[in-house]
């Protein structure tokens, strides 16, 4: 997200979202407002090293064997209902998939309520 330009480094950054943003919605008509800061460069002395900081997912992972945190949500009564009427008719017209949709709706891990921006 770096670029050079006249030999100053100028940086992107995107702002959090204010409270009236977050309250209006997110597709209101206020957005998030970019800013640009210029930062001075560091002094000519000495030879500067950049390292390539890009890594492949293959192979060089220290973390190894740890469980994968599944994302919850609380299911309401209503969830809860309609996940075992879910289940029941997936058992009843023979489809797999809804039956473990109900099981998931009920269950609190259908993955609804986990895709807000902030």
């Amino acid at each position: 997200m770096h670029t050079r330009r006249n030999n100053q480094l100028v940086e992107t950054r995107t702002t959090k979202p204010t409270l009236m943003t977050r309250l209006k919605g997110r597709n209101a008509n206020s957005r998030t407002v970019k800013t640009t800061t210029t930062i001075e460069p560091r002094s000519a002395v000495g030879h500067t090293h950049h390292h390539n900081t890009r890594r492949s997912g293959w192979g060089s992972s220290t973390r190894r064997n740890e469980p994968v945190v599944h994302h919850k949500r609380h299911a309401t009564m209503g969830d809860k209902v309609s996940g075992a009427m879910m289940k029941l008719k997936g058992t009843l017209t023979r489809r797999p998939g809804l039956k473990a949709a109900g099981t998931r709706r009920m269950h609190g891990t259908d993955g609804r309520g986990s895709h807000r921006v902030y």
